[in-house]
């Protein structure tokens, strides 16, 4: 097992000792489990299709109406991803 020495900014040193005060686990163990959680993370995103992608954004599929102009294409869905991650 190797021994690594990492530099967190102050926000990254709080959201580690809340998550030690949640779980109950050392440090070594929140940082593994939380590598673990972000190559999961990676992982889905690699087997993710373009389809998929434009799927889970609630965009119109071929037949239907679309939520603008093709003119004001961009910002409509910039305004269709701020209401899909309640932004």
């Amino acid at each position: 097992m190797g021994t690594r020495t990492v530099r967190l900014d102050q926000d990254s040193e709080a959201a580690l000792a809340e998550l030690r005060r949640r779980t109950g686990q050392s440090i070594s163990a929140v940082v593994r489990e939380g590598l673990r959680a972000y190559a999961r993370e990676l992982d889905d995103d690699i087997t993710r299709r373009p389809g998929d992608l434009y799927a889970s954004l609630g965009l119109p599929r071929e037949g239907e109406r679309s939520a603008a102009p093709a003119a004001m294409a961009k910002e409509a869905v910039v305004e269709v991803i701020r209401r899909k991650h309640g932004r």
